[in-house]
Order: C-alpha cells, then structure tokens, then sequence
C-alpha cells in the first residue's frame, strides 16, 4: 500500500506541473495612433473587425524568441526604414518605426538561430490607417532557402494569387492590437512572412513581428 501512495504522489506531482504551465499567449499593443483618409476595404475573405483573437495555450513562461533576431527580406533596399525594425520590440506605426518594402510580393525572414518549437505569431503590418494585407502567408522552415521541409502556418489568399495554394485564412484589417497567429507548434529555425500589398496601396509594411516559441 505504501508504494501505492508514493507512487500516486509521484504521478501527481508529474502531472500538476505540466497543466499548470499552461497559459494563453497575449500581446502587448501599443496606443492606437490613426491618421490620413480612410480607404474603402473590398476583400471576399475579410473578417468580421469585433473578431477576437485566438486562444493560444503555450508554457506560461513563454517568450517572443524573435526578439532582435537578424531579419532579411526579398526586397534588400527598403524604400522606407531598415530591416531592424521587425523585431526592435517597438510596435509604435508612425514613420520611423516600420519599414517599407516594394510593390509586388515581397517577404521577410526571420532566423531563430537554432530551431524551435512555435505556438504563436504577433503580426503589426501597418495601424496608422485602416487597411487589410493581401496574401499574407506565414511558413515555418529549417531551410533558409524555404525549398525544403516547409510548413505554412497561415495562408489568407483566397485565389492563389501568390502561388501557394488557396488559403483559408481570413484576411483582417489592421489595428494597434495586431494579429496573433496561431502557429499549431510548427518547428523551424525560420519564418517567413509573404505579402502583396494592402487595400490602400501596392506597397508591403513591417512594424513588428513577435514569434513566440521554445528552444
């Protein structure tokens, strides 16, 4: 009987731990800051704007691991900002805090420097106006080149316009409160963010980019 209870206690003090860890992922916004004219958003996949984010369970400890990570992008001359921005941990959206890639689609990379285990993504394109960006694809990868062992973790282009296959994601209109994607514990030592612009101009913007994943 006693090695009964020992075993018992054990067994529950195993386990209360690992349920205890548990806790949602949430970001921190900055203040909402907008300005300019608001431009109309058409988009056959555009999400109700009261949607809420997702629940995200990960280890409560959890921590955005892309922090001041290199960045590199397809666009090696931004027109507005440097790369570094992406994950400088300022989520502010006036000019000086987000860097602007050209037209057409263009992505950003981030390098985790060793491969991890990922819960959620926090995404802060542009909030300064009221705008949805067009397809939007996330992959996770342990190729920097993304030719091999590729995971796409959020896909929102509804017609295959960027050549990744139609996505079911919804497209979402930008706000200082960004968006948490769930990134379904994908591994990789790289993400890569793809985008064709937005529904007030041609252009592709980064003010910041959280990975929220362990080692």
């Amino acid at each position: 009987m006693k090695k009964k209870l020992i075993t018992l206690s054990l067994a529950t003090a195993l386990a209360f731990p690992l349920f205890a860890e548990k806790a949602p992922i949430n970001l921190e916004f900055p203040p909402p800051f907008l300005s300019g004219t608001p431009v109309p958003i058409n988009l056959p996949n555009l999400e109700s704007p009261d949607a809420p984010q997702p629940e995200i369970m990960a280890p409560a400890d959890i921590e955005n691991i892309a922090y001041e990570k290199e960045v590199t992008s397809s666009d090696d001359f931004p027109i507005i900002g440097e790369l570094e921005l992406v994950t400088d941990g300022d989520k502010e959206s006036e000019e000086g805090y987000f860097v602007e890639l050209a037209q057409g689609l263009q992505w950003v990379q981030i390098d985790l420097e060793e491969p991890a285990t990922l819960y959620g993504i926090g995404v802060w394109h542009f909030h300064t106006q009221k705008r949805a960006y067009v397809d939007m694809v996330i992959q996770v990868s342990n190729d920097p080149e993304f030719e091999e062992g590729v995971t796409t973790i959020f896909n929102n282009d509804h017609d295959n316009s960027a050549g990744f296959g139609v996505g079911k994601d919804m497209a979402y209109i930008e706000t200082n409160k960004g968006k948490l994607i769930n990134a379904k514990q994908a591994t990789g030592r790289y993400v890569r963010l793809y985008s064709d612009g937005n529904t007030s101009n041609e252009m592709n913007h980064y003010v910041e980019v959280e990975v929220f994943g362990v080692y």
